[in-house]
């Protein structure tokens, strides 16, 4: 579908609008999530790397069935959200030594 000049217009004006500006007065809130389906518009970049994992976590991890790899990022992503640093937390980043 093409977009005509004046939904173009539109589209930049909106572009410019700071997130406070924007008024989403006219959209009800979502109450209810039971139907909601994570990671369907999102899918993070997936990189590839070599781990080494002590034998008796690996032969866990794969005695769980299929997908060993999906639930060591699952795992993880979960660590991630335990230790996810406070608001409060300014995170800086050490550069490493020459």
């Amino acid at each position: 579908m093409k977009v005509t000049k004046r939904q173009a217009r539109e589209i930049q004006s909106l572009k410019r609008l700071r997130d406070e500006e924007i008024d989403l007065t006219d959209i009800r809130p979502l109450t209810n999530w039971n139907n909601a389906v994570i990671g369907k518009f999102y899918r993070p970049i997936k990189k590839s790397l070599t781990i080494r994992l002590d034998a008796d976590v690996l032969a866990w991890l794969r005695g769980q069935g299929k997908g060993y790899q999906t639930r060591i990022n699952a795992m993880l992503r979960e660590a991630m959200g335990r230790l996810a640093p406070s608001p409060n937390q300014v995170r800086t980043t050490a550069k490493r030594p020459r």
